[in-house]
């Protein structure tokens, strides 16, 4: 066995390692393999037993069912050609205003991070905006960075809308009803503000006229089919939430269902679908449940667990702003699925509840608006702008993350110390 204090030593830094690799990505390297790499590294070197590595797979079990129905119907919506129908349908509604059509597009990233997650919004409706975009010849940047910050700003409306929800709180999630009367203020203040942010920084750009006329886009039969199957799973998902349900089994059942119907309907090969799911995205979420409870058999949880029962001991109010800026900024410098991990523990074993709990909630989902580190769908975002030959720079992306996201952030936690009181 390896000693305690080298242990001490050893496990902290392989996965701060790991982690700065998944960000950085050298030699173009998926953030997958950094992750899962470093859970095999911690698991060879015994700095975690098999079986605790084990347990914390197969802890993430709603998470990974979450995910893989989610994207799947992301898929399948893509495939029978919704958002490139939603997408032109805005850009004509615009009616050749820059400025209604930047509203129309934040619109459309609301809804769909509300109902079909942030991920979706990153990873599918991105490339499908930037098409119709380019088709209207006018800068494409405002209206593609609305992909990346309204996927956070939207992203805790509903437990469904973030997989990082389900993350914090893997182990208790609240009903529906207790969800949206402590989030629905702090969530429609923390879309507004962001929306307020970006249509001052992107002023200028907005001013501009859509000269080009865009070509309807009509929607298939196979759309249509599962437009009506997103709304019945959204149905059941709401329903499963209000019961206070896990989320993960229904959600993949539902997007099973509607993938099978919609296959069958159009004569379609399933396999196609399915490689084009990202898998790698799951063993990236199971690698870094790995990591997080071999930190938490380190004692890390007393760390963190000691900092918020200091920040108890505050005054509800300042506490809150205090937890909520501070988790909020964390998210930059270690992403917010593996932060999210550690504040469900912390938030478990400190048996806390209540407004502080709700903090920690809005800095997971809302604090990635700083940087392009913060969340796993920012970073989706990101390569998926690659793939279209645009880079976004971490400068570029900080300036406007400096104004959006400490405005959004003060506000959802203004809006959480309303409700708590009310």
């Amino acid at each position: 066995m390896m000693p305690i204090a080298l242990a001490h030593i050893l496990l902290p830094a392989i996965v701060a390692i790991c982690i700065i690799l998944m960000l950085l990505r050298p030699r173009g390297i998926a953030e997958v393999w950094w992750v899962a790499g470093g859970a095999m590294l911690l698991i060879a070197l015994r700095l975690i037993p098999l079986n605790l590595a084990a347990h914390a797979v197969a802890e993430g079990s709603d998470v990974y069912l979450f995910l893989t129905g989610m994207m799947l119907l992301a898929e399948l919506a893509r495939e029978q050609g919704v958002f490139d129908w939603v997408s032109a349908v805005a850009v004509r509604g615009a009616k050749g205003s820059c400025s209604r059509l930047f509203l129309l597009v934040y619109a459309v990233g609301t809804v769909v991070t509300i109902f079909l997650s942030n991920d979706a919004t990153a990873v599918v409706l991105t490339p499908a905006i930037l098409a119709v975009i380019r088709k209207a010849k006018i800068s494409p940047l405002p209206y593609l960075f609305v992909c990346a910050l309204v996927a956070n700003a939207a992203s805790f409306v509903l437990p469904i809308s973030n997989p990082a929800n389900l993350v914090v709180f893997h182990t208790g999630m609240p009903p529906l009803g207790r969800w949206l009367l402590a989030f629905g203020v702090p969530s429609v203040l923390s879309i507004a503000a962001t929306y307020a942010a970006m249509r001052w920084h992107f002023r200028d750009d907005l001013c501009q006229q859509i000269e080009c006329e865009v070509a309807p886009v009509e929607l298939r039969s196979g759309g249509k089919l599962v437009l009506v199957g997103l709304a019945l799973m959204v149905a059941v998902l709401l329903a499963a939430s209000a019961m206070n349900k896990d989320l993960g089994l229904p959600t993949c059942l539902a997007a099973l269902v509607i993938t099978a119907i919609s296959m069958v309907t159009s004569r379609s090969n399933p396999l196609k679908l399915l490689r084009e799911i990202s898998w790698g995205t799951i063993l990236l979420v199971a690698g870094l449940f790995v990591m997080v409870d071999a930190m938490v058999s380190q004692g890390a949880l007393q760390v963190t667990q000691a900092w918020l029962i200091w920040a108890q001991k505050l005054t509800p109010a300042v506490g809150a702003l205090v937890v909520g800026f501070f988790v909020g900024v964390a998210n930059n410098l270690v992403n917010n699925l593996p932060l999210g991990l550690i504040a469900g523990g912390t938030i478990q074993s400190a048996h806390v509840h209540g407004l502080l709990t709700n903090a920690v909630m809005i800095g997971v989902d809302l604090g990635p608006n700083l940087s392009v580190t913060g969340s796993l769908a920012t970073i989706l975002w990101l390569l998926a702008l690659r793939k279209e030959g645009l880079d976004v720079s971490v400068w570029k992306f900080l300036k406007l993350g400096l104004i959006a996201m400490p405005i959004a952030l003060a506000a959802a936690l203004g809006g959480a110390i309303l409700m708590a009181r009310i």
